[in-house]
């Protein structure tokens, strides 16, 4: 069974904890004048080199800051090791001082000389399917449910007790105090498996000098954020090489190794540390562009997989695009009062202010250039590997395809079991139990801000033989 271990949680908060109250009031009912743009491609760094990208993804500074790994190591190897995974530390064949840490986390050199270990990317895009880890897939594992402002306060006075103030642990781990503070009190996910990495980016920049990053003690003034923290399922990485924008509504354009970069806000130094993540993450995007989805790893009836193509290519492929020898994706943003879906998303990025925040930073005002531009509407997403990325939905509200097919099987309240190998075959996602209340381990309450089912009623309009054909077809992506 995976699931986000104790250890991860401890170190994990470092960059996602979980917000202390959630607020109900969202901005659903209103309607927002928003342009609707319809993104077009942009140039990108393609001299990468692929191999360099994973080595940086997995041994790289590009979180700046974290807890001090003489600690991490003796706390969690010697008293929470049970909560490690035996293969945690296998996944990656790192060696060295990496070589037993959880792969979900990297230990190195911080500016101040201390070994710190913070959360890398494959905290959450990499996650498991058939017990399986696989890079780039989206975690869809993670709990963000719980108060972490507790242990928050815990390691922050264990940091205190343990090392002087002119340590470099001590030094490297300081200056983001009070931006965790703020991300333990505004980040709580309403639903498991749920990720908050706009609001962490959100919250970063609101501690951060848009010209040089560098860190500020006090939010800055004229910066609000949401009052709702909207999560969303993670998208797989794959599809990054079809893309002409990123995020679910579009709303990232120009150079993507800015972009995916973003997260690094938590603990970055400056700008000077930001170029030299920037300028590794053009080998990340390599890497990205590389990765191709797993098969799908059962019989397929390859004769009704032929009809669902017929029954696709006439009903789907004008937003997903078409699939064979040549590929063609359409990046078609369908706005909200087509498509349907929760639009809470939506519209909360387009009233943020990391919107401008971004836009006057060094990550729009620097080469190469990037920009935000939220759009009410969202992407169409290519669907390779569609078969292993239940939930679907921008929100993870729908544990199968053939749910999203037939809206009136959509249940409000879902429950999975935590495994990774429960998967359903036939109607293709998660194995689920129907409940009558959002209440448990493992369940969806489609009824919390941010997380209806509502939306994509493409499929209503087949007949169940149509659908049955379509999903067949699906798992040949």
């Amino acid at each position: 069974m995976y699931r986000v271990k104790f250890g991860y949680f401890l170190v994990g908060i470092l960059l996602f904890s979980c917000k202390n109250k959630f607020v109900k009031e969202l901005y659903v009912e209103e309607e927002i004048s928003a342009p609707l743009y319809r993104p077009l491609p942009s140039p990108q760094l393609t001299d990468g080199d692929p191999e360099k990208g994973l080595e940086y993804l997995i041994y790289g500074d590009y979180m700046g800051t974290g807890f001090p790994f003489k600690t991490f190591d003796g706390f969690v190897r010697k008293q929470l090791g049970r909560y490690v995974g035996d293969d945690e530390g296998k996944v990656l064949s790192r060696e060295g001082i990496n070589s037993n840490v959880p792969f979900t986390h990297t230990a190195f050199k911080a500016n101040t000389g201390a070994w710190v270990v913070n959360g890398n990317c494959f905290s959450c895009h990499a996650g498991r399917i058939e017990g399986k880890v696989v890079l780039g897939l989206g975690n869809s594992f993670s709990d963000y449910r719980r108060n972490f402002k507790f242990p928050l306060t815990a390691m922050n006075t264990f940091m205190r007790f343990r090392y002087p103030k002119d340590s470099p642990e001590w030094q490297a781990y300081a200056p983001t105090i009070p931006m965790y503070k703020a991300l333990a009190s505004n980040t709580k996910a309403p639903n498991y498996g749920m990720n908050p990495a706009s609001r962490t980016a959100e919250i970063a920049g609101l501690y951060r000098n848009p010209a040089d990053l560098s860190l500020v003690e006090t939010p800055i003034d004229s910066y609000e954020i949401a009052p709702v923290n909207v999560v969303t399922d993670v998208p797989p990485l794959w599809h990054v090489k079809k893309k002409h924008s990123l995020y679910y509504n579009g709303l990232g354009h120009g150079d993507f190794t800015k972009l995916l970069m973003q997260i690094t806000l938590a603990g970055i130094e400056d700008t000077t540390h930001a170029r030299k993540v920037q300028e590794n993450f053009v080998d990340v995007l390599a890497w990205i562009n590389e990765l191709e989805p797993p098969k799908y790893p059962k019989e397929i009836n390859l004769a009704l997989a032929d009809q669902g193509k017929l029954v696709y290519n006439d009903n789907c492929s004008k937003c997903h695009g078409k699939y064979g020898e040549r590929d063609t994706y359409p990046n078609k943003l369908v706005p909200l009062h087509e498509v349907q879906t929760d639009p809470a998303y939506a519209r909360t990025t387009i009233r943020s202010d990391f919107v401008g925040w971004y836009n006057q930073s060094w990550y729009a005002n620097s080469p190469p250039y990037s920009e935000i531009k939220p759009s009410e509407g969202y992407i169409a997403p290519p669907l390779d590997g569609i078969w292993a990325t239940a939930p679907y939905l921008h929100n993870g509200s729908i544990p199968t395809l053939e749910d999203l097919l037939d809206s009136e099987k959509r249940p409000a309240f879902w429950q999975r079991s935590g495994s990774s190998k429960d998967l359903d075959y036939q109607r293709v996602g998660w194995q689920y139990e129907r409940k009558g209340s959002g209440k448990g381990k493992y369940t969806y309450d489609t009824t919390e801000n941010g997380s209806s089912n509502s939306g994509h009623y493409y499929g209503d309009k087949l007949t169940s033989d149509e659908r049955e054909a379509i999903i067949e077809y699906l798992k040949t992506l």
